[in-house]
């Protein structure tokens, strides 16, 4: 084995004098630049994402991650450095013929200016700058292997300039990110390496064997040119064929992006979906870009004679913030003579001192149209703008805007519409505790002006409190805290209230933990258990109307809390004593599990009346919680409220299960009707998802929700995927079973098919069907 690295050599590869051409000029044998090539273009497959509801029904507007900012472009291998000027070349035997022929033979390994060049012979002419190379021969960038930008060229023969980058190779295959592959008759290197163009070529991402050499499917063309630069795929009259059969052919020049692309124009993945309202329908998305830093999405949905709809979406990335809007306007039989739609949109920018402002606009035609074309749940819209300051000691947040119900049981003129509320906090170390000053405003409006039912209502709130603990003796853990609420309040429309009223609670609190921690030699424990004392003067809350606390949660999070009371018009009053234990175990083997218990002691009950029943009284209900979790992805978590005759007035269990086969989501919920929180009936539901691995490459999905209390489901749905190495299949269907006077039940079954290869893949559960070939 031989190895050299001569300045001669260098010398040599750096004698040719080079070919003037404009930057990015393509060589006139090739004909025009593929930028400038007409005809359709297949583009990366649209991001699809849902958006969790808020517990008030509203539905955050989502936000690009696709489009990069103004200034803030990378292209892909741009880091990759180069190796300075000089040739390096390994090889069993070097000779040197005459002046300027060097040729190696036996593992030639040539590296050049990020460029790795490994044959079985190479000759190179000093004279010409030319090198004639016999394989196998592989020419790769190694800086981006394992990237997407990765690109291998396998061939039996070549020749090559000096640079590696301009040539021709015989019997060659083109790999892209190890997805792509090309094979061809002959490939041509121009453009100082930018073009690669395959004469006679056939592509597939499919594993083809040599025992059976006919993939799931592939593209045959003329000539397919990759452009490295722009990273696209030009096929000149491809021929799409399945099993060895055509299929389908295009008579021009077809341009598709390269395994790496996440963006490019062109045609987006085809969607056929078909609703029982809507019928048989095909989405069909053409996507823009707009520079880096913008794009454009135009969707036509056509559907059996039953819609004409076209969808848009657009994104626009900023240097200090960003945007995306989605509409749609529809014309169909459903509601025959109307136009319909929807217009959603997000934006959020960076302000000056690390404030963040947010724009929201939600708004449709009417209730049902968010469902049936499967574009929300949500059941109320919000539009309006968000301020937002944080940092470790303060809290700025600010929000205004306005609210439209879509749900059946609520009107317009009588629910708050225009709701504005502003919050600020601070917090600083003093005494050897810590010390919070809290500020916030509120306020909301109601359209209808009618006494009591257009009740509109402002608030102000100013907040003081003190907290500190330290470690007394015997380990236990004592705390205290002091401070007082301030509320100013201004109602109208309403003659059973007070236009204006002010009130004031101080309150105190001492608290006592004792955590003790054990082993029986193979499991530890932790055992605390925990008292706290509360006392604020008792006091009436009829004073003004209950608007952000009438639905009351009770759990281990809140069991030492001031208040349960999720707002600010209701607070916990009297003398009470919040006393509770827990307990925890700690396996080795890598389960735990822990058990909580607690309830609330009061002095009087008169306090807390109009409450929620399981926090009214002296005493609450009993609360109990348990947990469980594994190394196995099994995690099971229940949480009652018992009273004291062991009746139980809520109940909530989840189950979650995450194997690598297997992903499992449960849950049930028990409520006990109650007038105080505007539940007249028992609420009794059961929520469940799961997902798992059929078979290598298949994988099902579904999902329900069921009301026992009704006896009936409410949503119903069952989907299934195909993955391999080469093709992606997706099949879904659900059923929503709700009945109203503007929604009506409807079913939805999708399909969409992508070849694999063709823009950049997204993540999937379960295993992928790769094809194996038995040698």
């Amino acid at each position: 084995m031989r190895f050299l690295h001569l300045s001669a050599l260098a010398a040599c590869f750096a004698s040719v004098p080079a070919v003037a051409q404009e930057p990015g000029q393509r060589p006139w044998w090739l004909g025009d630049r593929p930028e400038t090539v007409a005809g359709p273009a297949l583009a990366p497959i649209e991001d699809v994402r849902t958006n969790a509801p808020f517990a008030d029904g509203t539905e955050l507007s989502r936000l690009s991650d696709s489009v990069t900012a103004t200034g803030d472009v990378q292209l892909s291998g741009a880091d990759v450095g180069e190796e300075g000027g000089a040739a390096t070349l390994l090889a069993d035997q070097i000779t040197l013929s005459g002046d300027r022929t060097l040729t190696a033979s036996g593992g030639v390994v040539v590296w050049y200016q990020g460029t790795r060049l490994v044959a079985d012979a190479v000759r190179y002419d000093g004279e010409t700058g030319d090198m004639a190379v016999s394989g196998p021969i592989h020419l790769t960038r190694p800086g981006l292997a394992g990237t997407d930008s990765e690109a291998v060229l396998i061939a039996d023969q070549a020749e090559l300039t000096q640079d590696m980058r301009e040539g021709l190779l015989r019997g060659a295959r083109l790999v892209l990110a190890r997805e792509m592959q090309l094979a061809a008759t002959e490939v041509a290197l121009t453009g100082e390496g930018r073009y690669t163009t395959l004469r006679h070529v056939v592509a597939s991402s499919c594993q083809v064997c040599a025992s059976d050499p006919v993939p799931l499917w592939e593209i045959r063309a003329r000539q397919i040119t990759h452009d490295t630069q722009e990273h696209k795929l030009l096929f000149e009259h491809p021929q799409l064929r399945a099993f060895g059969l055509p299929v389908a052919a295009w008579p021009g020049t077809l341009t598709a992006p390269d395994p790496s692309v996440e963006r490019m124009s062109g045609f987006l993945r085809p969607s056929i979906r078909t609703t029982s309202g809507l019928g048989f329908g095909v989405m069909l998305p053409w996507f823009r870009t707009l520079g880096p830093h913008a794009d454009v999405t135009l969707t036509p949905y056509l559907a059996a004679s039953e819609t004409q709809t076209l969808m848009t979406r657009y994104r626009h990335a900023f240097r200090t913030g960003e945007m995306e809007w989605n509409g749609a306007v529809s014309r169909d039989d459903i509601r025959p003579g109307r136009t319909r739609g929807y217009l959603f949109g997000a934006a959020r920018w960076e302000l000056p001192r690390q404030y963040n402002l947010g724009l929201q606009v939600q708004m449709t035609s009417d209730r049902a149209y968010l469902l049936d074309y499967g574009i929300s749940d949500a059941d109320r819209l919000w539009s309006g703008l968000t301020l937002d300051r944080i940092t470790a000691d303060k809290l700025v947040w600010a929000r205004a805007g306005n609210y439209h119900s879509l749900r059946v049981d609520e009107n317009n003129t009588t629910s708050p519409a225009q709701v504005a509320d502003v919050m600020w906090q601070k917090r600083w170390s003093l005494a050897g505790g810590e010390a919070g000053l809290d500020w916030s405003l509120h306020g909301h409006r109601r359209p209808s002006s009618q006494d009591q039912i257009g009740r509109d209502m402002a608030r102000a709130t100013l907040a003081a409190n003190w907290r500190g603990s330290r470690i007394v003796a015997g380990g236990i853990v004592a705390s205290a805290g002091a401070g007082v609420d301030a509320d100013f309040y201004a109602i109208r429309d309403d003659s059973r209230y007070a236009h204006r009223v002010v009130r004031a609670l101080p309150w105190l609190s001492v608290g006592l933990r004792y955590p003790l921690t054990g082993s029986d030699g193979r499991a530890s424990y932790l055992l605390e258990p925990v008292a706290q004392i509360v006392w604020s003067p008792g006091q009436s809350d009829t004073d003004v109307p209950n608007e952000d606390s009438r639905q009351v949660e009770f759990d281990e999070g809140n069991l030492f809390a001031l208040s349960r009371y999720p707002g600010f018009d209701r607070r916990e009053t009297g003398l009470r004593a919040n006393l509770g234990v827990q307990w925890t175990r700690f396996d080795p083997a890598g389960w735990q599990m822990s058990v909580a218990g607690g309830r609330i002691v009061r002095s009087g009950g008169d306090e807390n009346a109009g409450a929620s029943t399981a926090i009214q009284g002296k005493r609450s209900d009993w609360l109990l919680a348990a947990h469980y979790a594994d190394n196995s992805g099994l995690s099971i978590a229940n949480r009652a409220l018992i009273d004291d005759d062991l009746s139980i007035s809520r109940d909530e269990l989840r189950i979650g299960w995450a194997r690598p086969g297997l992903q499992l989501s449960l849950g049930y919920l028990w409520l006990q009707a109650d007038e105080a929180e505007d539940r007249p009936k028992n609420t009794a539901e059961l929520t469940g998802e799961i997902g798992w691995q059929l078979a290598r490459g298949w994988w099902a999905t579904a999902n329900t929700r069921h009301d026992f209390q009704a006896g009936r489901t409410q949503t119903a749905g069952f989907g299934v995927t195909y993955r391999n190495e080469c093709i992606t299949v997706e099949l879904g269907a659900k059923r929503r079973f709700t009945s109203t006077d503007e929604v009506r039940p409807d079913t939805d079954v999708d399909l969409s098919v992508r070849l694999g290869g063709f823009g950049r893949q997204t993540a999937s559960p379960g295993t992928v069907a790769r094809r194996a070939c038995m040698r």
